[in-house]
This record gives structure tokens, C-alpha cells and sequence, in this order.
């Protein structure tokens, strides 16, 4: 039986990711929109990549699931990748939720059912998360087990509470590993690994909008203040999303990993953080 890398957001972030783990496996792209996932397809076809081609809406549950058995049906699915969202320059708050929370909850509940022993999953998460106040415990725990069709009706979410298109994103984020770290608990009784990433501004065609935004002046001064100095590149988030899946993190599940270039530290105890 052939194994199968499923990647659910046909962006440069996830095409870096499947680059490293995908070869010899067949490869199923998913996006929102075909035209994406046909960009995506042909330049992974042309470098020799087997791959397979979906639309998929994340804020849909008969969608997700109809992907999941897509991929069921073309062998073991030993890896997952979900990179889909939408950023707060892209989407108001009730969408964005919809999409970057919930839909990352159906995702991870779907691919939980079918994920093969010794798979391994990915969440593109975001420094965002990291840079939101801190939650009660409550809400900790809310928004890591909650039902997923009960996730979008917490108080906390309420229109009224969030009424912020940066504020929905942050929640989303910090919503996406707290998730994952409870999730790990189910996939690992099937045998396999679920981890996030939270990578800071990386450049990519959603950076571009951000960097060019309302916000993009504050993100700009971010990239300028941070250790590091610059932003990231996706070939980077590429190659800590291949140790993460690969044998090298295989002591390594329901964690997130930030990589932001500092950007987060310098928010803290830096010249980024706030007066």
C-alpha cells in the first residue's frame, strides 16, 4: 500500500514541508481554490512528485471528511500537513474563526480517524498566538477539548467579545496549539505524532498582504526589532517541518515549536514590547 502525504492549504509553507517529506509517497494537494492547487501540483509534478489534486473548504465538515476519505482511499496517510487560513488583513473576525479555529479542529478531528500508525501531523500555527495575554485555565482547556461543533459557540468567542479581525487571529493561533496538544493524546493511540509550528513573518503572498496592510508598519518595525533582524523564509519552516515528521522528532508530539527569529522574545524583553 502506497503512502500518502496529505497537504491541506496548497501555499508555499506547506509545498516546502511536503518537498522534504514527500518524495516516493503520493502527494495529495488541497486548497479552497482549484486554481491554487493546480499552480502548486505542477511545480511539484515537474520536479518529480507524485500528486494528487482536491478542493477542500476547512470551515465545512462534509468537505474535511470527504478529503479524508479521499486520502484513505489512496493508501496509508502517514502524513498530514495543514497550512490552511486566512489572515486578519484578509477576513473579518467571525471568518477567521471560522476558518483558522474551527476549521483546524475539523481537520484534526477527520485526519484522527485515519492517520496510519507511525504518521505524523503538522499545524501551521503563528507567533500571533504567542503574543496574546494570557488565558485562564478554563479557557485553556476549552478551547483544547470542546467539542468541535460546539467550539464556535464559547462565550469567549461571542461576536461581542471579538470584535477585532487581529484579536480573532491571536485566538485562533493560540486555539491551534492548544488543540493539537490535546489532540496528540488521541493520535497517539493510533500511533502516530501531531505537533504546530508558529512561525513569525515568513515571506510568503499572506505576508505580502499583512506587510502591505493596515498593520504592515508594525510588522515592518517587528522584522527590524527582532534578533534576528529579518523575516523568514518558507524553505525554513520546510526543514523544522520535516525533523518534526521525520524519525529525528520522534520523541516529539503535542508540542509547538515558535520560530520567529525572535520576534516574540523581542515583544517580551525587548525593544517591540509594548509601553
Amino acid at each position: 500500500m502506497s503512502e500518502v502525504i496529505v497537504v491541506v492549504g496548497a501555499g508555499q509553507i506547506g509545498q516546502a514541508i511536503a518537498r522534504r517529506v514527500g518524495a516516493g509517497t503520493k502527494v495529495l494537494l488541497a486548497d479552497l481554490r482549484q486554481d491554487n492547487v493546480d499552480a502548486a501540483a505542477k511545480v511539484l509534478g515537474d520536479t518529480g512528485f507524485d500528486v494528487d489534486t482536491a478542493t477542500v473548504d476547512v470551515s465545512d465538515r462534509a468537505s474535511v471528511h470527504a478529503l479524508a476519505t479521499s486520502a484513505a482511499g489512496l493508501g496509508a496517510v502517514t502524513g498530514l500537513i495543514h497550512a490552511a487560513g486566512v489572515s486578519p488583513s484578509q477576513a473579518p473576525p467571525a471568518v477567521i474563526l471560522a476558518v483558522d479555529l474551527y476549521g483546524t479542529a475539523l481537520v484534526l478531528e477527520e485526519f484522527s480517524n485515519i492517520i496510519a500508525a507511525g504518521g505524523s501531523g503538522i499545524v501551521i500555527a503563528s507567533q500571533s498566538g504567542h503574543r496574546l495575554p494570557a488565558l485562564t485555565a478554563e479557557q485553556d482547556a476549552a478551547l483544547a477539548t470542546t467539542p468541535t461543533e460546539e467550539l464556535l459557540e464559547l462565550p469567549m468567542l461571542a461576536p461581542e467579545q471579538v470584535t477585532d479581525p487581529l484579536h480573532a487571529y491571536q485566538l485562533a493561533k493560540r486555539a491551534n496549539s492548544l488543540r493539537v496538544k490535546a489532540e496528540a493524546v488521541r493520535w497517539g493511540e493510533r500511533g502516530a505524532r501531531v505537533n504546530t509550528i508558529s512561525p513569525g513573518i515568513i515571506f510568503t503572498p499572506l505576508a505580502t498582504d499583512e506587510l502591505t496592510g493596515p498593520r504592515g508598519a508594525g510588522y515592518r518595525r517587528m522584522l527590524e526589532l527582532s534578533p534576528v533582524g529579518r523575516g523568514g523564509t518558507p524553505d525554513e519552516i520546510g526543514a523544522l517541518g520535516a525533523f518534526l515528521m521525520g524519525p529525528s522528532g520522534a520523541f516529539i508530539t503535542g508540542s509547538d515549536i515558535l520560530a520567529d527569529g525572535g520576534v516574540t522574545a523581542s515583544w517580551f524583553y525587548g525593544p517591540l514590547a509594548p509601553e
